[in-house]
């Protein structure tokens, strides 16, 4: 990554931290509903069907349980739920990445405009699960 572009990285990830539940919510949701959009147009061959399977599981866990961490009970259940979206967010990241590498999606933009998305909702999760970690420890 270009020295430039990890900078406009870094800015977009504060103000993409600034932003509320609901908003990031949707954005999840939104997230999810672009790579259902883009396995429409996978190949339609044993590894495209496998990864548009996997992909589809994996971005749409992402909103479902960041819906749970919402209404948890505790601080730990809190980071677990957050841990799990993370997880399911990095799962998607590989998962296109090896679309992309395969070129099992022939729009190369959509796909690169999913990364970056994918990127940066990865950047959103390890700082909040950083900072709940923070807060429960000085809390301890």
């Amino acid at each position: 990554m270009k020295i430039n572009d990890w900078g406009k990285l870094c800015n977009s990830i504060q103000n993409l931290i600034n932003m509320n539940s609901k908003e990031l919510e949707q954005r999840l949701i939104d997230f999810a509903v672009q790579i259902i959009e883009l396995t429409k147009t996978n190949k339609n061959n044993f590894a495209g069907n496998h990864l548009s399977g996997q992909i589809i599981r994996s971005s749409t866990s992402a909103p479902l349980n960041y819906g749970e961490a919402r209404s948890v009970e505790s601080s730990n259940d809190f980071i677990h739920k957050m841990q799990i979206v993370l997880k399911e967010l990095r799962e998607t990241f590989v998962s296109l990445k090896i679309i992309s590498g395969a070129k099992l999606n022939s729009n190369i933009q959509f796909t690169d405009s999913l990364l970056k998305e994918n990127n940066e909702l990865i950047a959103i999760f390890v700082k909040s699960i950083e900072t709940s970690k923070n807060r429960k420890n000085k809390k301890a």
